[in-house]
């Protein structure tokens, strides 16, 4: 599992659009996006992290880390 901490999201359509962009990231299982804690954690096999980075960012949110849950 990874977590992904995001700038960015201010309300519950800013937590769905992440979730759908991380959804659409080859590999991706299940996604979780916590609006309070500004983060999302992706679960899945082979992802690739640069992927799941652009799909943040091509979303309009910043990706401050990705890191190992």
């Amino acid at each position: 599992m990874k977590k992904i901490n995001i700038e960015g999201m201010s309300c519950m359509h800013c937590v769905m659009h992440v979730k759908n962009a991380l959804n659409e990231v080859k590999g991706v299982s299940k996604v979780d996006v916590d609006l309070k804690g500004k983060f999302a954690t992706v679960e899945g096999e082979n992802i690739i992290e640069d992927d799941l980075r652009q799909a943040i960012e091509d979303a309009g949110y910043e990706v401050v880390s990705i890191e190992e849950a």
